[in-house]
């Protein structure tokens, strides 16, 4: 049962399951040998993908309350509850670094990122989302309603991230959009400022639309960004 629960609440959704399945596919279908971190992973529900494909998963985070649910999962990674800030790991400890939709709840990004990078190492990588909300300022009730709700501190592009993780020693190999249409985001918008999770479910049938309109339209804006990026070698 709680294999179910956490299936509705995390792949019934008309974003997440698209969002982390890219995700998921840029850490890789073999993870064997490798130690694959999720920060802020909730549940560890998708530190728990990362397990079947191998991985010594652990995931991050804060929630005792989702933490226990998500020891009771069938492939349940290793819970560590910390701050992303703090987190308590030794530095360059972890192959891959895996984080959805966290950085822009946080108060410090940068030094979130920071922490995703002192715990890489060298030749690792990070798949990370966040909220970029490109069209906000023509919704703007609508995007401070979302904001509310998910207690958004900033939103992101894959230009402003690009940034930070250089200077952190991190090269961008790749990024995506998602809900890149101004309907989509629209729509993305609406649901979250209206419906929180149960919209997001209610409006999963949409996914292959939307899937399909992000296929069509430029690859350089939408409500969801997403990073693929490599820590150099040292030296």
């Amino acid at each position: 049962m709680p294999d179910v629960v956490a299936f509705a609440g995390h792949q019934v959704h008309v974003c997440r399951y698209r969002e982390a399945s890219t995700l998921l596919r840029w850490l890789g279908s073999d993870l064997r040998g490798q130690t694959v971190l999720d920060v802020a992973g909730g549940d560890g529900y998708w530190a728990g993908r990362a397990r079947r494909r191998g991985a010594r998963a652990v995931s991050v985070d804060l929630a005792r309350a989702k933490m226990l649910r998500g020891a009771k999962l069938r492939h349940a990674p290793e819970l560590v509850e910390g701050d992303a800030l703090r987190m308590p790991l030794r530095d360059a400890s972890v192959d891959k670094v895996l984080s959805i939709c966290a950085i822009e709840h946080f108060d410090d990004g940068a030094a979130a990122l920071a922490e995703m990078a002192r715990v890489l190492k060298p030749g690792g990588e990070l798949v990370m989302s966040a909220d970029c909300l490109s069209r906000r300022e023509r919704w703007p009730h609508l995007f401070a309603a979302h904001s509310r709700r998910y207690h958004v501190k900033q939103t992101y592009t894959h230009e402003s991230l690009t940034g930070l993780l250089d200077s952190l020693g991190l090269e961008v190999l790749g990024h995506s959009y998602q809900f890149r249409g101004p309907l989509a985001e629209r729509t993305y918008l609406s649901v979250s400022a209206r419906g929180g999770r149960a919209g997001f479910n209610a409006a999963a049938p949409l996914a292959p639309l939307i899937a399909l309109g992000d296929a069509r339209s430029p690859n350089t804006r939408g409500s969801i960004v997403l990073i693929r990026a490599r820590k150099r070698d040292a030296g």
